[in-house]
C-alpha cells in the first residue's frame, strides 16, 4: 500500500484536472491512476472527486484534503532536495494575484522568472477576490492594500501611488474640480471594492463621492474613465499609457492619498517552500527599480 504515491497522484489530478495527465507525466497508465485515488478515497471513507466524462470536480472534502496534502508533498520534496544538496528551487508554486496587477506588471515578469528558474511550474491564479491561501493551497498571495488576516505574514514589494484622473472629453463637459469638495458635484466612478467605501481618502478633506456608475475591476475603471463616463481614482501605473499619450489627465495632485502598499501574503505557520522565497525575491527586485511602485 503506498499511500504516497496515492496522494501524489490525488494531488496532480487535482492541478492539472485530468487523470489522463497524470498518467502520462508519471508514466503508469490512466487506469493505474484512477485506481490509486479509489484506493484513497476507500483509506480515508470519503470522497474526494466527482468524475464524469467531461471533467473532475473536487468536493469540499477533496478540497481541505488537498491543501494539506500539498504541504506534505511539498515537505517531502524540500527534505529531498535539501539531501541532495540541490541548490535550484524546484516544482508547482501557485500564487494568487488581482487582475489589474498581475496583466501590468507581474505578467511582464513571468517569462524572465520561468527562464531563471526552469524547474519552477508556476500555477498563476488571476482574480480580485481575496483566496484562502490555507485552503486552496496557494503558496503566496501578492495583494494591494493594508494586511488584515493575522494567520498570514507579508513581505512589502512596493507601493500604490493613487491618483484622481478623468479624460478631457469629460472635463470639457463637465470641467475641472479644484478640491475634493468639488467632487460632489462630479460624476465618479465608484470602485465597490474599495475599503473606504464611497469615501475617497485624500488625506487633508476626505470626500464622499457619487455617480451612476460602480464596478468591482480597476480594469473597468480605466475603460470608463477612457469612456468620459467620469472621474476616477485609482493606482497611477493603471493610467500610465494614457497619462503619456494625453488621453486622460490627473486631478487634484496638490491634494495627497495615502498610497497602499503592495504586500506579497504567505501562511504563517507553513514552511516556505524554497520556490517561494525565490519567487517572491525576484519580484521584490523587479518592483523595486519600477517607478510606479514605489
Amino acid at each position: 500500500m503506498d499511500r504516497l504515491l496515492w496522494m501524489h497522484c490525488y494531488a496532480r489530478a487535482v492541478e492539472t484536472g485530468s487523470f489522463s495527465a497524470v498518467a502520462r507525466e508519471l508514466s503508469i497508465g490512466q487506469p493505474n491512476v484512477s485506481r490509486h485515488i479509489a484506493s484513497l478515497e476507500s483509506h480515508l471513507g470519503t470522497r474526494l472527486l466527482h468524475r464524469s466524462t467531461r471533467k473532475l470536480t473536487v468536493t469540499p472534502e477533496g478540497e481541505r484534503y488537498y491543501a494539506e496534502v500539498r504541504r506534505a508533498l511539498d515537505a517531502i520534496a524540500e527534505a529531498e532536495s535539501n539531501a541532495r544538496g540541490e541548490d535550484q528551487p524546484q516544482g508547482l508554486l501557485r500564487v494568487a494575484c488581482p487582475v489589474a496587477l498581475a496583466r501590468f506588471k507581474l505578467m511582464p515578469l513571468v517569462k524572465q522568472f520561468l527562464v531563471a528558474y526552469p524547474a519552477i511550474e508556476l500555477d498563476l491564479h488571476v482574480a480580485d477576490r481575496k483566496v484562502d491561501l490555507i485552503e486552496e493551497g496557494v503558496d503566496v498571495a501578492i495583494r494591494v492594500g493594508e494586511l488584515r488576516d493575522s494567520s498570514l505574514r507579508a513581505r512589502r514589494l512596493g507601493t500604490a501611488r493613487r491618483i484622481c484622473v478623468a479624460s478631457s472629453t469629460y472635463l470639457s463637459r463637465r470641467g475641472v474640480p479644484q478640491s475634493p469638495e468639488e467632487l460632489r458635484d462630479h460624476n465618479c466612478i465608484r470602485y465597490s471594492l474599495l475599503a473606504t467605501g464611497t469615501i475617497w481618502p485624500f488625506e487633508r478633506q476626505p470626500v464622499e463621492v457619487r455617480g451612476n456608475f460602480r464596478v468591482d475591476s480597476p480594469e473597468a475603471v480605466l475603460a470608463a474613465v477612457l469612456d468620459g463616463i467620469g472621474i476616477g481614482l485609482m493606482p497611477s501605473w493603471l493610467f500610465a499609457d494614457s497619462l503619456a499619450a494625453g488621453t486622460v489627465r490627473q486631478l487634484l495632485d496638490n491634494w495627497e492619498i495615502p498610497s497602499l502598499p503592495v504586500n506579497a501574503l504567505y501562511p504563517a505557520k507553513r514552511l516556505m517552500p524554497r520556490r517561494a522565497a525565490a519567487f517572491m525575491d525576484f519580484v521584490a527586485d523587479a518592483f523595486a527599480v519600477d517607478e510606479a511602485l514605489q
